[in-house]
C-alpha cells in the first residue's frame, strides 16, 4: 500500500509539528491537519509563520516551505477524514477530573470522540494511527468502536507514540533515537505496519524504526515517560539532602552521571518538572497498576509524583522563610513562566504552583517569560480555582521586558531555564532592587559565586 494522503486530527503540540515534518519529508504525501479550534487553525495558517501556536526552534520555517505545497491546516475534519488513507488521532488526553480514576486515569472521550466520527464517515479501508499517549489496550476499545459502528470497512489500528521533548521536537523528529510502531500480527497488520513503516524511512534508518504489537507500543511510551521522571525526582530527592550536608547536588549528579551505567541525562537538579507528559503519564501508570491489584507498583511510581510536588512545595517555602518568614506585599519577580525553555507551553510548570504558594501569602507576582503572554499565565491560575479571576488580576503583573519586571523587586526566582537569563546584566538588576536582594535560582542556571560577588543572597537548589 502507498500512502498518498494522511490526515492528523488535532492540531496541537504533538500533531502540529509531527505533521509538518512528515510534509517537509514527504512531498510526495499530502497531509491535512484538522481541528475544530477555529482560532488554532486559523494561527497555523497565519501568512507570518512567526505566529503559529506553537513555539519551537526550527518548526516556523518548516511549515512555511511546506504549507500550501502539501501540508493544509483545516476545520473540514469530515472531508479530511473521508480522503484520507491513513488517520493520525492526535487529541488532547487529559487525566481524568471526574468520576472513576478521578486524578490518575486517562480521559478518552476525546479519542471516543474521534472513533465514531472516523466511524461515521469513513467509506474505505483506513489505517488509523494512536498518536496521543494513551493507556494500555486503548486500540482495543478504538477497534471496537470502529467495526461496530462503521460502514462495514476495514480499519487497521497502529500504536506510533511520540517521544518529543518540548524544545528540541523539530530535532527530535528529524532525527530521532527510535521510530516505535505497533500493530497486530495478522497479514493485513503488518502490511499497515509497513505502510507506516515507509512513511517514516523517507528520512529515518530502518535500524531505528521498531515494530511490536499494539500493547508493547502503548506500554513503551508511558515506561519511558515514567523512567525519565523518576530519574528527575531522584536528583531532586537528593537536592534535599545536599542542602542539609553541605554537598552540591551539581557535583553530585557530575559525579554519578559519569557512571556508564548511569549516564549524565535528566540528572538536573531543578524546583520539578512539568510539562503534559510527565505526571499525566505515570499518574495513569498508577491507575493501571491500582487496577490489576498492583498496590506495591502503584505506590513506587506514585512517589515520583509526590516527591515532584515536594520540590515545588519546598521552593515556595524557602522563599518565604529566606525573605524573613513573610512576603505580604512583596514584589517577587518571575523570570520564566514555561515549564522549559524553547517551548510556549506551561502545561504542569513549576511557575503554575510556586505562584499560586506565594499568592497565598499576599505576595505581588510580577512574570517575564519571552513566550507566555499574560493572559495565559492568569488562565493558568484561574485553572487551579484557588482564588477569583479579579484576585490573580490584582496580584499577578507580566512583562515584555526582563528588567522591568525585577525593578524594585525583593525577590527574584528562575522557573525556567531560558537561555537569555545568563545573558543578562545582573548588576545592573541588582541595582534596581529592594536590598538585601534575593535570587532563587530554581533551575541552577547562574554562577553562585558571580551572583553572590555582585551583592546578591543567592540560593540554588541543592547547594
Amino acid at each position: 500500500m502507498k500512502i498518498t494522503k494522511i490526515c492528523c486530527i488535532g492540531a496541537g503540540y504533538v500533531g502540529g509539528p509531527t505533521m509538518a515534518v512528515i510534509a517537509q519529508k514527504c512531498p510526495h504525501i499530502q497531509v491535512t491537519v484538522v481541528d475544530l479550534n477555529v482560532d488554532r487553525i486559523n494561527a497555523w495558517n497565519d501568512p507570518n509563520t512567526d505566529n503559529i501556536p506553537i513555539y519551537e526552534p526550527g518548526l516556523s520555517e518548516i511549515v512555511a516551505a511546506a504549507r500550501g505545497r502539501n501540508l493544509f491546516f483545516s476545520t473540514n475534519v469530515e472531508k479530511a477524514i473521508d480522503e484520507a488513507q491513513v488517520i493520525f488521532i492526535s487529541v488532547n488526553t487529559p487525566t481524568k477530573t471526574y468520576g472513576k480514576g478521578k486524578g490518575m486515569a486517562a480521559d478518552l472521550k476525546y479519542i471516543e470522540l474521534c472513533a465514531r466520527q472516523i466511524a461515521k464517515i469513513a467509506k474505505e479501508n483506513k489505517i488509523v494511527v494512536e498518536k496521543s499517549t494513551l493507556p494500555v489496550r486503548t486500540a482495543e476499545a478504538i477497534k471496537s468502536i470502529l467495526d461496530n459502528t462503521g460502514n462495514g470497512v476495514q480499519f487497521q489500528i497502529l500504536s506510533n507514540p511520540e517521544f518529543l521533548a518540548e524544545g528540541t521536537a523539530v530535532t527530535d523528529l528529524l532525527d530521532p533515537d527510535r521510530i516505535l510502531i505497533g500493530g497486530d500480527t495478522t497479514p493485513e497488520g503488518e502490511k499497515a505496519i509497513n505502510a507506516l513503516v515507509e512513511v517514516y524511512s523517507s528520512w529515518v534508518e530502518k535500524d531505528k524504526i521498531l515494530t511490536t504489537n499494539v500493547w508493547s507500543s502503548e506500554l513503551s511510551k508511558l515506561t519511558a515517560n515514567a523512567f525519565l521522571a523518576q530519574r528527575i525526582s531522584s536528583i531532586n530527592a537528593m537536592s534535599e539532602l545536599c542542602e542539609k550536608t553541605g554537598a552540591d547536588v551539581n557535583e553530585v549528579a557530575r559525579a554519578i552521571g559519569m557512571d556508564s551505567r548511569i549516564g549524565s541525562k535528566f540528572l538536573k537538579s531543578s524546583v520539578g518538572f512539568g510539562g503534559s507528559c510527565f505526571q499525566k503519564d505515570i499518574l495513569n501508570l498508577v491507575y493501571i497498576a491500582k487496577s490489576y491489584g498492583l498496590s506495591e507498583v502503584a505506590d513506587y511510581w506514585e512517589q515520583v509524583i509526590i516527591m515532584n510536588d515536594h520540590q515545588k512545595r519546598r521552593f515556595s517555602n524557602k522563599i518565604v522563610q529566606t525573605l524573613y518568614n513573610t512576603v505580604a506585599d512583596k514584589k517577587i519577580t518571575f523570570l520564566g513562566w514555561a515549564f522549559k525553555k524553547d517551548t510556549n507551553d506551561t502545561r504542569e510548570s513549576a511557575a503554575i504552583y510556586v505562584a499560586d504558594d506565594l499568592i497565598n501569602e499576599q505576595a505581588k507576582i510580577s512574570v517575564y517569560d519571552p513566550k507566555v503572554s499574560r493572559s495565559k499565565i492568569l488562565s493558568d491560575l484561574d485553572y487551579l480555582a484557588t482564588r477569583s479571576s479579579t484576585e490573580n488580576e490584582n496580584l499577578v503583573q507580566a512583562f515584555d521586558d526582563a528588567y522591568a519586571a525585577c525593578n524594585n523587586a525583593h525577590a527574584v526566582a528562575i522557573l525556567t531555564e531560558w537561555d537569555e537569563f545568563k545573558t543578562y546584566d545582573w548588576k545592573k538588576i541588582y541595582d534596581s532592587m529592594q536590598k538585601p536582594a534575593f535570587v532563587f535560582d530554581g533551575r541552577n542556571i547562574l554562577n553562585k559565586k558571580e551572583m553572590e560577588a555582585i551583592g546578591f543572597v543567592y540560593q540554588g537548589i541543592g547547594s
